[in-house]
């Protein structure tokens, strides 16, 4: 009985976990590799793909759509509204009975509303409910409410769409720096991949010398040319060449990977690119010069937020204001003559006004204190920020030209590290030299090609730097 209960409990752990296992996949499908026919894999596709298929960047695309939602809501201040009333005394001495529908509709200036209605009734009302009483036909009204004062200019319905304007625009623009620094990683994973593809034929390069000459070593020492331990010496050097090439290897297949999270297929799952997609060469640099004109979207998020301050402090400062309002209102009872007497007949205009404040304002003080030193703190953080971004773009811009000059340095220095490497090994086959210098030439010029390669992938991380912090979304692929 033990032995079969507890049969039982791993049966059943085995079920949960491959139940987990199935559902971690449907969360988080695994990379999958690119197809055997797979074209090369060019920079400007895969910064088209990332720009469609990014998880940040969907997310990103979901907070302004949830931003969007809030401004609609906002709008709903400025909704028209219809209400309705009745009622009806069923026992005692009055019997009135009375229906009332109103319609009305915001203003979206002077802070009032427009607005039509429409009451009938019938039976007796007490003197304290006169108003009730109409024609046979009812009454029909219209009227409007104006702020003149406080309200006129602006009020919380107003300042709840500026807010909901400034959320929405605060939103894209985070959306951009989200977008602008997914593109700059992918553009990195980009780089860093056809780098270790660079790498990898400057070591199998070095690798296929030590080869070809260990079997000129072989054919020597079989004539007695050379001694064994030359032949032994070279073979040391062609097994740690193929470490290099081996640890290179490895290097590529993990940028493969980490790029897969920026190369998705069309259902978004991560695609791990194949050896043969890779370029022949780096690409070129996203951006060549540095922009006039800077639109990073971190400064477009300050300047939002300092205006939508300098929109609040005008709502501060509208509390400060006395409140008078103006209300116009035309009425007409129509039909016969109701219980209520002619006095209901005609139209019946109506003028009036409706004045307060309060006598001390120490709270609407106090708020317009608060808000206006946070306008101040938030135009001063605002200009750090521009400040800091000019320095930033200056700064990348001194990195990238002073790439260049290197580039060119080190292209010079390659070749002569090449005609050097060249020149020995043409002396060790004439017997001048051996194979000890032989071996530090190649790897000299390599280490050189390498030093060029690792120069070259700089000005590219400069230009797309240069890129991401001038707000050049066109260059990393953005719409």
């Amino acid at each position: 009985m033990p032995s079969r209960r507890l049969s039982v409990w791993l049966l059943a752990a085995g079920l949960c976990t491959m139940s987990a296992t199935a559902l971690a996949q449907q969360i988080a499908p695994l990379p999958r590799l690119a197809p055997v026919d797979a074209p090369v894999l060019e920079l400007e596709d895969l910064l088209a793909n990332s720009a469609r298929q990014s998880p940040q960047i969907i997310e990103a695309l979901a907070r302004t759509r949830a931003a969007d939602g809030r401004r609609l809501t906002a709008e709903g201040a400025f909704d028209t509204v219809f209400s309705a009333e009745g009622g009806s005394r069923l026992i005692g001495y009055y019997g009135g009975t009375y229906a009332d529908t109103q319609v009305a509709r915001p203003l979206e200036n002077w802070g009032g509303q427009l607005y039509g209605g429409y009451r009938v009734s019938s039976g007796r009302f007490p003197v304290y409910e006169d108003k009730k009483y109409t024609n046979e036909f009812g009454e029909i009204r219209a009227g409007a409410v104006f702020s003149l004062l406080r309200d006129r200019m602006i009020d919380d319905r107003r300042f709840g769409r500026v807010t909901a304007d400034a959320d929405r625009a605060v939103a894209d623009a985070e959306r951009q720096m989200v977008a602008i620094g997914v593109q700059r990683k992918a553009v990195d994973a980009y780089l860093n991949w056809v780098a270790t593809g660079e790498r990898l034929k400057i070591y199998r390069h070095l690798l296929d010398l030590a080869e070809a000459r260990q079997r000129g070593l072989q054919r020597a020492y079989q004539a007695g040319l050379r001694p064994r331990i030359v032949l032994t010496e070279n073979d040391q050097m062609v097994l740690r060449r193929q470490a290099m090439v081996v640890q290179s290897e490895q290097a590529m297949a993990s940028a493969a990977n980490t790029l897969s999270l920026y190369w998705r297929d069309g259902d978004g799952t991560p695609t791990i690119p194949r050896r043969d997609q890779l370029p022949t060469a780096l690409p070129d640099p996203v951006v060549t010069s540095v922009p006039l004109d800077v639109e990073r979207p971190d400064l477009l998020v300050a300047e939002l937020k300092a205006r939508l301050v300098q929109d609040r402090l005008a709502l501060d400062r509208n509390a400060l204001l006395p409140r008078l309002d103006l209300n116009m209102e035309v009425a007409r009872d129509i039909g016969d003559i109701g219980p209520g007497g002619a006095s209901r007949s005609g139209n019946d205009v109506r003028f009036g006004v409706k004045f307060s404040v309060p006598l001390e304002q120490r709270s609407a003080r106090g708020k317009l204190m608060q808000t206006q030193a946070e306008l101040d703190a938030s135009r001063t953080r605002a200009r750090w920020l521009d400040e800091q971004i000019r320095a930033e773009v200056d700064g990348i811009a001194i990195a990238f030209d002073a790439a260049a000059q290197i580039i060119s340095l080190t292209e010079q220095e390659r070749q002569r590290a090449d005609a050097m490497a060249v020149a020995e090994r043409r002396r060790f086959e004439m017997g001048a030299s051996d194979l000890f210098l032989v071996n530090t030439r190649e790897e000299s010029a390599a280490s050189v090609a390498l030093n060029l390669l690792d120069g070259r992938l700089k000005r590219l991380a400069a230009s797309a730097d240069l890129a991401a912090a001038s707000g050049n979304a066109a260059a990393l692929g953005l719409p």
